[in-house]
């Protein structure tokens, strides 16, 4: 059965007859995820998280669209790990600016970017492009940022963690190699203080902060964990979309 609000499953009978409130983009990456899971876990984890928001918020009433997951970053600190896939901020700026432009001219004037890569920084994307499309709400949702993952994990990490791992053991565990075979997502500190202490930042430089693609030990992960956190980030993530839906975005402030 077809997905309504999947613009890659609907049709355009559905379409035409549709007015949609919302669109939603998933943008993951291609890159290596430590040794047992697959290149795709950051496409994965934004398609599935968008796709169960989505229908949660659709069976409330509010209507959203999907558009297809984007599936290549940011990834230039990685540009030496074989066949992690890099493009520029400005491809990104062209790409996105493209698709802006298409939602604004089929009048669909608030959209959420659910990024699933922490290399993606959209913000000075979203300012630049927010200025030309005055009529547009543009909305930023690291859903990998959400306040909760403490309570669902014992290890953190940003990459290839326990949380990452329970996630896809949980979507795809046809995909994900025994836990048993991944490295430890042991990282490196950067000697420079300034950028420890978080005020200063440098890009990392992945194959010299770890040594398996890792951060963060995924050891402890399971199914179970990815479910239930699966559950709280959607079920979080439609509220915002709800009330997205609910709010003009000319009158957000109180």
């Amino acid at each position: 059965m077809t997905r309504p609000y999947i613009l890659g499953e609907t049709n355009w009978k559905a379409v035409r007859d549709s007015n949609y409130e919302i669109a939603i983009l998933p943008w993951g990456a291609t890159e290596a995820h430590n040794y047992h899971l697959p290149y795709s876990s950051d496409s994965i984890e934004a398609e599935r998280i968008s796709a169960e928001a989505a229908r949660i918020a659709w069976e409330q009433g509010i209507k959203t669209i999907v558009l297809p997951n984007i599936p290549y970053g940011v990834n230039t600190g990685q540009t030496d790990i074989k066949l992690n896939i890099n493009i520029y901020p400005s491809t990104q700026m062209a790409l996105l600016s493209d698709i802006v432009e298409n939602l604004n001219r089929h009048a669909i004037r608030k959209l959420v970017i659910l990024n699933g890569h922490g290399g993606n920084d959209f913000k000075p994307l979203v300012r630049e492009i927010g200025a030309k499309y005055r009529d547009m709400f543009i909305c930023l949702c690291n859903w990998f940022q959400w306040r909760g993952e403490e309570v669902f994990f014992e290890h953190q990490g940003d990459h290839a963690n326990e949380m990452e791992t329970s996630l896809l053991l949980y979507l795809t565990p046809d995909l994900v190699r025994p836990v048993e075979e991944a490295g430890e997502g042991k990282e490196k500190q950067i000697k420079i203080e300034a950028i420890r202490q978080g005020w200063c930042w440098a890009e990392r430089r992945w194959t010299q902060i770890t040594d398996d693609t890792g951060v963060g030990n995924p050891k402890a992960a399971n199914a179970q964990k990815g479910e239930h956190f699966f559950k709280a980030v959607t079920e979080a993530v439609a509220k915002m979309l709800i009330e997205l839906a609910k709010n003009n975005v000319n009158q957000l402030y109180e």
